[in-house]
């Protein structure tokens, strides 16, 4: 297959969504006008705010977020990723929090509801709660055919600590990772770009990772730093701490390559783990 452009695209999200739809469309108008056929949003492009209104709104959310995705993918012929918007799970208590890869066409290739929720007190005063408000996904995430492109593998963020999922991923034939994240600025800064670099070497694979970065309400605040890395952990496009995006070509051909040099793959012992 051919080197294709891909883009990790960096937003600052806040609680309108709205201003957020906007601001997104203009990252994705700005990675397809540079070439990118495969585009990624990141973990709670739509709305970041207090849970209370994220659950109130989360139903209209859920479809705005839908059908942005495919009007989006369809005006810009691209392949988009939205890396994760809240889907009412229900109950009227917990939403999932659920990623959709969508097709030049606005068809729906894939989707994933996150799995490890983030539930965590850190050393700067901030608390998280996600299994607060969020249902775990109970499926495991897919691996997804682009003809012409790629496969590609569905993960979110926290899902980045827990490297048997992307070795279930790349069981499944991925060759590129996509980790669309809203990392906090306290672990962002010491493990965001080790987890992903070591992701991309364990498993001899492409990393796609786009992120949120700033300041979006209250104290909290994202890391940035949206990346492209290839097969053998070398980072080939960070967008900074700015809104923008990392992007970089994807060559399917080099991930074999990689796994011929470094075959680390075929040297795993399973059955004795």
């Amino acid at each position: 297959m051919p080197d294709f452009l891909a883009a990790a695209l960096q937003l600052t999200s806040t609680s309108q969504p709205e201003i957020n739809f906007a601001a997104a469309e203009e990252q994705i108008e700005l990675a397809a006008r540079r070439g990118a056929e495969l585009v990624g949003l990141p973990e709670n492009f739509a709305f970041i705010g207090d849970d209370k209104t994220r659950l109130e709104l989360s139903s209209d959310l859920a479809e705005q977020c839908s059908k942005f995705l495919v009007t989006m993918a369809r005006r810009y012929q691209i392949v988009l990723l939205g890396g994760g918007f809240p889907v009412p799970s229900g109950d009227g208590n917990l939403t999932l929090n659920r990623s959709e890869l969508v097709g030049k066409d606005g068809q729906l290739l894939g989707r994933y509801d996150k799995i490890h929720l983030f539930d965590v007190d850190l050393p700067d005063g901030n608390t998280y709660r996600e299994s607060a408000t969020i249902r775990a996904g109970s499926a495991k995430p897919p691996v997804i055919d682009l003809p012409g492109l790629c496969r590609v593998g569905l993960s979110i963020c926290y899902d980045v600590r827990f490297p048997e999922l992307y070795r279930h991923l790349v069981g499944s034939g991925a060759q590129l990772l996509m980790i669309p994240a809203a990392f906090t600025a306290f672990t962002g800064k010491d493990h965001w770009q080790v987890l992903l670099q070591a992701r991309a070497i364990e498993n001899t694979a492409y990393v796609l990772a786009p992120a949120q970065t700033g300041l979006h309400y209250g104290r909290r605040q994202s890391h940035g730093h949206a990346m492209v890395i290839d097969p053998w952990g070398t980072v080939l496009a960070d967008a900074g701490v700015l809104q923008g995006a990392a992007i970089a070509p994807i060559d399917t051909s080099h991930v074999g390559r990689i796994r011929e040099q470094m075959p680390s793959l075929k040297h795993r012992q399973p059955s004795l783990f």
